[in-house]
Parts: C-alpha cells; structure tokens; sequence
C-alpha cells in the first residue's frame, strides 16, 4: 500500500513569504482539478500583492472547495487567498494583519512611469480592498476599518466578526496525561 503525501490529501502549507513560493503554490493549487477539495494551511507575512490575488484567482476561478487553516500568521497579501477559501479556520492564537498595500520599487523609473504606476496602484489598491471585504461575505466596512487602522486582528476578533471559525486549542486527551491518571490542579498557597 503506497503512503499518501500531503499533495495527495489536497493540503497546501502557504508558509514565509508567498512571492518566493508563487511557482510551487501555484503548481499545487492547479494540482486540485476543478471543484476539488482541498485545505490550505497559513502562516505567512504576505508578500507580493499580485502573488495574493493570483492564489484567491485560481481558488475561485476553479471553484476549489477550500477550507483555510490559519496556524499562525495570515497577513497582508495573504489575506486574499486565505478569504477566498469557503471555510475559514482560526484558532485564539491566529494573527492577521490588514493594511493598505505598500509598493516598493528597486529599479530606476522615469517620471512618466512613475506617475502612471501611482495612478494605476491606486487604483489597483481600491479595487483589490473591495474585493477582499466582498471576499469576506461583503464585510466592506468591517474590512475598510482594518486597513485604514493597519490593524493586527487575532483569530478570536475574526470569528467574533463572523468573518472565520474559531478552533479552539485543548491539548490532546492522551497527551495531557501521558497515559497516567490526571491529578488535581493545583492551587496557590495563602501566605
């Protein structure tokens, strides 16, 4: 009997920085055929803006029946494939961070190009925030306040909102005792 591989069971780790993995991300969701399913697991900063929205596009664009895990960070470009999932988990120690989009450019650009990139990107910035708060079951408002505040919001503020699922973090029944009978907790001594 051949072992299943992760792959296998439709799970994708997006962990560090989505922009250095886009490539290997992107082989793995079209790895799913079409209306599959499949579970992403997240901790990651983010990344580039266009790696983000090129993820949730091919989510949706191929209807994959996703369910995202956030295991320890989903933050800033990450924020897109992460609300396109039609299931979206978070445990009390999940953090996400909503800010506008920053860009940033190493190469030397004249004038004209310039002013045409600052027009498009801001352009670019308030179309890709109105679909991430309709990604969000049309949560615009609720999303809009996060971004302008550069907010830091934990997994229970996201499920408290209705925007997630809250899991909550209980040590593994034979874990938590190591197979010996559970003692009494202890108390504190009153000096």
């Amino acid at each position: 009997m051949e072992e299943s591989t992760h792959e296998d069971r439709g799970e994708i780790a997006l962990v560090g920085d989505l922009t250095d993995h886009e490539g290997e991300l992107t082989d793995k969701l079209l790895a799913v055929p079409p209306g599959g399913e499949c579970t992403l697991y997240f901790d990651s900063p983010g990344g580039s803006p266009y790696c983000g929205i090129s993820l949730a596009s091919l989510i949706l664009l191929r209807d994959l029946q996703a369910t995202a895990i956030v295991t320890g960070e989903c933050s800033s470009a990450a924020l897109w494939p992460f609300a396109a999932c039609r299931r979206r988990l978070v445990t009390p120690f999940s953090v996400l961070l909503f800010h506008p989009m920053k860009w940033q450019s190493e190469e030397n650009v004249g004038l004209r190009e310039a002013a045409e990139w600052a027009r498009h990107f801001e352009r670019l910035e308030q179309d890709m925030d109105v679909l991430l708060g309709d990604l969000f079951d049309r949560a615009r408002e609720q999303v809009a306040e996060w971004i302008a505040a550069s907010r830091y919001v934990s997994g229970r503020d996201l499920a408290a909102a209705g925007l997630a699922e809250l899991i909550e973090m209980k040590p593994h029944p034979a874990a938590a005792t190591n197979g010996r009978p559970r003692r009494g907790k202890r108390q504190a001594s009153k000096r």
